[in-house]
């Protein structure tokens, strides 16, 4: 396959109508249509549509991803859930990524032209289900997509080692969060680094329990009754809207706790550094264990063959006369196997003249078969 493009939209907060289908048929008669995407890819050819404009008019995410290296992410965002002014500050030194006013949107638009994968080749189904819970967590307000933005920059080298990180750090890794880092080729061992500190304080088990009731119970009577309605009358954003609050609340309740001082560019690198000589010597360490492993087992299998072969005894220069008298590619291998082993046998148990005396009568008896003698040219 010469190329490959592969075109994905998603609609998250409300289906498309009828006419909205129909709109997006008129640009593509093979593209897969439902109620929630739009899908298609491409041998030869292009897309007639416009991402953007889809994405302006329709959709929640978009992702696009070409056999030569183009990768592209698209995420809309109401303008009300988020602090613009903060993603801005995120972005300001990122090359290949924009935040665009769309209405009452943001249109977030991620693009690399040269991404090297691990994999020979990758197609595009399934990329854009794993990343779509970025959105939401964008929305709740889950900002280490950008900390991963941010990294983009760093391997880039677009950036000065005195660079400081947007976030204290950027674990615990989610599955999209990973998915992402897949996606866009980041350097796993420069992930890793930052993502050995948190981006926040957090709370684990009875006390991430003990502080979610502690954030409903001192949330208003007026604006807990508000949400509910709003729940049940399908708003999508409630959830997003509570986990937020419930984010900021979290950090208020530990802004005593001081958090460690966000990583420079410099400390990242190193420190990625460190993990890669440490990942290395282990891989090193693993594939010299199953070496030993490996050649333990074929000397065993080695020590096993010979010593059948010494039970067999004169049996076995028989089965060689055989071998070479069916004058075929395999019955020269047979044979020419079989001598080999029959001249370690000899070097260890002190029978090389005994050896010597019968390969040299084999020689002239068979003189005349080339392919033969070639076979035993090359064990001496």
């Amino acid at each position: 396959m010469s190329e490959y493009q592969y075109y994905e939209f998603q609609t998250i907060d409300r289906p498309l109508s009828g006419a909205d289908r129909h709109s997006l048929r008129e640009l593509s008669t093979r593209a897969r249509i439902t109620s929630t995407s739009f899908t298609n890819s491409y041998e030869w050819g292009d897309f007639k549509g416009d991402p953007a404009n889809l994405m302006e008019r329709w959709f929640d995410l978009h992702l696009y991803l070409a056999n030569w290296g183009t990768r592209r992410l698209m995420i809309r965002l109401p303008k009300r859930l988020v602090d613009q002014q903060r993603l801005d500050g995120f972005l300001s030194a990122v090359d290949g990524a924009d935040l665009a006013t769309s209405g009452e949107n943001l249109i977030l638009d991620i693009i690399c032209e040269e991404v090297e994968s691990d994999a020979d080749w990758e197609e595009g189904p399934g990329w854009l289900t794993a990343l779509a819970p970025l959105r939401a967590a964008v929305l709740s307000g889950d900002l280490r997509l950008f900390y991963l933005l941010w990294l983009m920059a760093v391997q880039a080298g677009t950036l000065g080692p005195e660079e400081v990180a947007p976030l204290p750090g950027l674990g615990p890794m989610t599955d999209a969060l990973e998915a992402f880092a897949q996606f866009f080729g980041l350097d796993a061992d420069l992930v890793a680094a930052a993502a050995e500190r948190a981006a926040e304080t957090t709370l684990a088990g009875s006390k991430a329990s003990d502080a979610v009731q502690s954030f409903v119970a001192a949330l208003p009577d007026k604006e807990k009754t508000m949400m509910l309605v709003r729940l049940i009358e399908g708003d999508p954003y409630v959830a997003s809207e509570l986990q937020k609050s419930a984010r900021s609340f979290f950090a208020a309740a530990s802004a005593a706790k001081p958090d460690a001082a966000p990583p420079t560019v410099a400390e990242l690198r190193a420190h990625a550094g460190e993990i890669r000589h440490i990942r290395e010597r282990k891989e090193k360490e693993r594939l010299a264990a199953e070496r030993k492993k490996r050649e333990a087992e074929e000397a065993r299998a080695r020590r096993a063959r010979l010593n059948a072969i010494i039970q067999r005894g004169d049996a076995v220069w028989r089965e060689i006369e055989t071998e070479i008298e069916r004058r075929n590619a395999s019955g020269y291998d047979n044979a020419a196997s079989l001598l080999a082993d029959l001249k370690t046998i000899a070097e260890q148990n002190g029978g090389a003249a005994d050896f010597t005396r019968r390969l040299h009568s084999i020689r002239e008896r068979h003189a005349q078969k080339g392919r033969f003698i070639e076979r035993l040219n090359a064990f001496g």
